[in-house]
């Protein structure tokens, strides 16, 4: 999406990274540059404008739900080996089911499933 008009920064970079600026992470001298796009660029700032009422209603519905320590410590963990430049696993071994899967047809015994449409 562009305006069409000629901006300091390009509305497809504000748009690339519009949920960095809507959750503060990135420098301030970055958010200075959005501010200074969204003050003259009327489809990007209606863009940030919705983006920022659905992570508010997101907040506001769902904010409220507990997330089990073990998953947040996993998630912490996986974001600590990708900031540090380490190979991360595709599947945490913990999360591998324990029902082997029958050589023959690929499945875990005593699971069915039953088509509905």
């Amino acid at each position: 999406m562009s305006c069409g008009e000629p901006h300091e920064t390009d509305c497809s970079e504000i748009l690339d990274h519009l949920y960095e600026f809507l959750d503060r992470e990135m420098p301030d001298s970055d958010c200075v540059k959005f501010e200074h796009h969204f003050e003259e660029c009327s489809p990007c700032l209606e863009k940030y404008g919705l983006e920022q009422a659905v992570k508010k209603l997101v907040k506001r519905c769902c904010g409220q739900d507990d997330v089990p320590g073990d998953l947040r410590s996993k998630v912490m963990g996986r974001i600590d080996l990708i900031r540090s430049g380490q190979a991360v696993p595709d599947q945490d071994v913990a999360a591998s089911p324990t029902t082997p899967r029958s050589p023959d047809t690929g499945t875990f015994p005593g699971l069915h499933v039953t088509r509905t449409c």
